[in-house]
């Protein structure tokens, strides 16, 4: 995957295979880059990658990997099927978390309008009312039967809109135990302020702050809309400052465990072995329950099994759905993988060492 044209012919091939009638490519979609990266398309499905997971001491976030939409009918779909799974989860002790979306319950124009300070029309008004009543129904649930909501970050321009609904719910249902976890994605220069910024608001209410950190999904996204719009650029400046932000934002969290619920989301070996050594300085526990590690299921398995081996609390984000649908998914997270170069060649290096102990290759 780290390589840009490689990428690209993929992407190409994925989005023509996903755009042919009856399902036609499913059977080679499936048998490939579906099930490298996927658990299956139904929550059933997932329950054997699960349970092998977990035969590797690795627990399971589930994402139903459904891109954005517009229409209130999957907007209802959306919210139906991350109802099932925190019934999943609640009846799996293997999986503590669900992983949802927001752009998957409203139109992304109103996010946006939001954002932008701009008042919004009846008809948004109401499209934004309907986003927070579903959202409650999701945060209510999960909080009545015990599982965890990673929400995940969006682009910086529909982002804050995001943040005020996730922080008021986790006021609401995270006084004794973190349900409800923001998600910052460090190459946004403002995302290690607003880290501090919420937590303060933690404090101020009472309640445990739940961080996701992600390095993010969007950088090039990011950079290209600044200079078309003509506006400052969100982004870091480069990759070492991100790095330097990110590692900022563990030892923050790391200063007050109890305080804050941490889930380091990264491929990258370094802040994976940076966060475990200040865990050893600081003589925190390994499976302290506010200090948690996750890649993504196909991925950095080196970095998971070494960290679920020593006893740290370690987990697979494990992507389902109907193929055709998921796709998109699975096209941008090639896509934005594309920048951890380093990462992806330290994998196939560390693959191709193994191979060769084994007498596999020479």
């Amino acid at each position: 995957m780290n390589k840009p044209t490689l990428v690209k012919l993929g992407t190409y091939f994925g989005q023509l295979a996903s755009q042919l009638p009856f399902g036609i490519a499913d059977p080679i979609i499936r048998e490939t880059i579906f099930k490298q990266f996927c658990g299956g398309i139904s929550l059933l499905e997932c329950q054997k990658v699960i349970d092998r997971l977990n035969l590797k001491k690795t627990l399971t976030i589930l994402d139903y990997g459904v891109e954005a939409k517009e229409v209130d009918e999957e907007f209802r779909k959306t919210l139906d099927e991350n109802l099932k799974a925190i019934e999943f989860a609640y009846s799996n002790s293997n999986v503590p978390v669900i992983s949802t979306k927001l752009t998957g319950y409203i139109p992304i124009a109103v996010l946006e309008k939001i954002h932008a300070g701009e008042t919004l029309n009846q008809a948004e008004q109401i499209k934004f009312e309907r986003l927070e009543e579903r959202f409650a129904i999701l945060c209510k649930k999960a909080y009545e039967m015990g599982v965890s909501i990673f929400v995940d970050a969006e682009e910086s321009w529909i982002q804050k809109p995001i943040d005020d609904l996730v922080n008021k719910y986790m006021a609401l249902y995270n006084k004794e135990k973190p349900i409800i976890y923001n998600t910052y994605q460090m190459y946004l220069s403002d995302r290690l302020e607003a880290l501090k910024l919420q937590f303060e608001q933690a404090q101020q209410h009472h309640f445990i702050l739940g961080a996701k950190t992600v390095r993010g999904a969007y950088l090039d996204k990011e950079r290209k809309r600044a200079q078309s719009k003509n506006y400052k650029d969100p982004t870091n400046a480069n990759k070492e400052k991100t790095d330097e932000d990110y590692n900022k934002a563990i030892a923050f969290c790391l200063n007050n465990p109890d305080q804050i619920s941490i889930c380091n989301s990264s491929h990258n070996w370094a802040s994976n072995l940076y966060m475990t050594e200040l865990m050893d300085q600081k003589k925190i526990a390994k499976d302290h329950p506010h200090l948690n590690f996750c890649q993504l299921f196909g991925m950095s398995d080196n970095i998971t099994f070494n960290l679920a081996a020593k006893g740290y609390n370690v987990a697979k984000y494990l992507p389902y759905g109907p193929i055709k649908d998921v796709i998109p998914y699975l096209i941008r997270r090639a896509q934005e993988n594309t920048s951890v170069t380093g990462d992806m060649s330290r994998e196939l290096q560390l693959l191709t060492t193994e191979m060769k102990r084994r007498g596999l290759i020479s």
